[in-house]
């Protein structure tokens, strides 16, 4: 086991139901990390005859939610998938759409992240995206970087593949120019490589909308992660989906690969 997952197995995990049901009706502590797939805008939109955009709009006020549900219940780090490296692949209409919505949300948000004590921080290929959400994404970084109540990470132009590829060349980078020695290199080293170094992995990852797959997203560091699959679309995740996925990993008994008890 890698010292990343051993570190948050043990904030994580002390033992079964030390604690009683919170708030959440969870039993235990929260998780540390919550990572969520944002699945069903389209959908939800095309359901009501609106465009797509409306529901990119209503799934940008479902985050909102999300990431105060997530505050409210303790856990410490929360990982929304945003825009993934396939998506690009989106009608040029839809991806404007969307790029003008993120524009937006940096620009309105940064405020009320400050108040509430939100740290930002964006995972992805952010060279791919317009120069002036660039400017914004970093704008935004540095003005919530003291902040200490949640840390909310926001994939964007992500893909687990394409993390993991950049994480081994650099590796490979520096096992050529001798500052890395081959026998060095294991789990725990090459977890320092990729974008979440500095981020425990997560304990559960949750998906909407009633697909069950993960997208190529976070491929590493899902490696021990709980997965709970949930029908709603994301533009109606509401606070008690959330704390409902959260009584459900707290049911859940972790092993880790040992023997359970």
């Amino acid at each position: 086991m890698s010292a990343k997952i051993e570190s948050a197995a043990n904030l994580s995990e002390q033992g079964p139901n030390e604690q009683g049901p919170n708030e959440q009706g969870q039993d235990g502590p929260p998780p540390v990390h919550v990572a969520i797939i944002m699945d069903g805008n389209g959908r939800w939109a095309k359901a009501r005859g609106l465009p797509r955009s409306a529901g990119h709009q209503r799934g940008a006020e479902a985050a909102r939610k999300a990431v105060r549900a997530a505050a409210d219940a303790g856990v410490s780090y929360l990982t929304l998938f945003g825009f993934s490296s396939e998506n690009w692949n989106r009608p040029d209409e839809e991806v404007t759409d969307l790029m003008g919505l993120l524009r937006f949300y940096l620009k309105r948000e940064v405020k009320s992240l400050e108040k509430d004590g939100v740290r930002l921080k964006v995972i992805g290929n952010r060279q791919l995206l317009p120069d002036d959400i660039q400017e914004l994404i970093s704008g935004a970084e540095d003005r919530t970087r003291e902040n200490s109540k949640i840390t909310l990470v926001i994939a964007l132009s992500y893909g687990g593949r394409a993390e993991i590829v950049e994480a081994a060349k650099s590796i490979a980078t520096k096992a050529i120019d001798g500052s890395v020695d081959i026998s060095e290199i294991n789990e725990e080293m090459f977890s320092g490589f990729l974008e979440t170094s500095d981020i425990p992995d997560p304990d559960v990852l949750i998906r909407t909308s009633g697909e069950k797959r993960i997208s190529n997203f976070l491929l590493w560091q899902t490696a021990y992660s709980e997965f709970i699959f949930i029908d709603t679309l994301w533009p109606d995740f509401s606070a008690e989906d959330f704390n409902a996925a959260l009584a459900e990993f707290g049911a859940r008994d972790r092993r880790y690969g040992k023997v359970s008890g």
